[in-house]
Formats: C-alpha cells, structure tokens, sequence
C-alpha cells in the first residue's frame, strides 16, 4: 500500500514539472520528433485560439486514458512573446495540462512551417502524429474533431 501511495505522489511530482515552458526554436521540435522512442503527437496551439483549446482537453483524455501513456502529447505554444511566460504558464496550470507544453521563439512561418510539414502554412491548430518505430507520419493542417483524433491516436499506436 505503501509502494502505491509513493508511486501516485511521484506521478503527481512529474505532472507538476510539466507546468515548466521551455523556450525552444523549431530545430529543437524537430530533434525531439526525430529522436522520440515513443509515438508521439505535436500540437501546434496558441491560448487565443479558440479552436486549439477546444481540442486539447480531449487530446490528453484519450492520450492519458490508461495508466500508461498511449504516445506522447507535445504541446507547442504559439503565443506572442509578450504572452510568455507570465500568461502562457497560468493558462497552463489553469487547465490542468498533464503533457510537455513548450513555447516556439519563432515567428517566421515561412521558415518554420515547412520543417514541420510541406503543406502547413502557418494555420492552427495543426498536429503532426510520427511514430518513428513503424515510420508512421500524418499532419493536419486544421483542428481535429475528437472522433478523428480517436482514430488517428489509434493507427499512431499500433504495431507493424
């Protein structure tokens, strides 16, 4: 009983240092699709984004829906400087974000939308879904309805 308890107040522990926003450009995004040795979702969103809120929550239910992570959920801020951190960091904790929340430093799309996916142009929501094991990768250039993130959240994860 003991172990349990333990192991939920260390759980409780990461979720709280996910509340840290790193300032990243977009290489550093690209690295850590590259180097991910999970499947993993990057979520390009912003606060004043309606449509970016509204599908967040349901992004890390159904990521988050077992014990275990089904994949990763990196949430990629793309907010106004001004914003960052004071704002970004409240909204943050404010809805309870459980994954990676991390703020692009960039504001040039047309320099850093093709890293990400030839045919983005900036729009958000966007999502790209890899998994690097079975070199599955799929974008969305739009907000996706939660049935839709279900199904692709499901070809993420499976195995070859």
């Amino acid at each position: 009983m003991h172990k349990v308890l333990l192991m939920m107040l260390l759980l409780t522990g990461v979720n709280v240092s996910a509340q840290e926003i790193k300032i990243v450009k977009m290489d550093d995004v690209v690295t850590m699709i590259r180097e991910s040795k999970e499947p993993i979702i990057v979520n390009f969103w912003a606060t004043w984004c309606a449509p970016c809120v509204h599908e967040i929550p349901w992004f890390e239910k159904h990521v988050y829906a077992d014990s275990m992570p089904k994949a990763k959920l990196l949430l990629v801020s793309l907010d106004f400087q001004e914003d960052v951190p004071a704002k970004l960091k409240a909204f943050v904790k404010k809805n309870h974000y459980r994954s990676q929340v991390v703020w692009l430093s960039e504001s040039n799309a047309d320099s850093f939308c093709p890293k990400i996916d030839a045919s983005w142009e900036g729009a958000i929501p966007a999502s790209l879904f890899v998994n690097n094991a079975t070199g599955y990768r799929k974008f969305y250039g739009r907000q996706l309805t939660e049935e839709q993130f279900k199904l692709e959240l499901a070809a993420l994860v499976q195995k070859k």
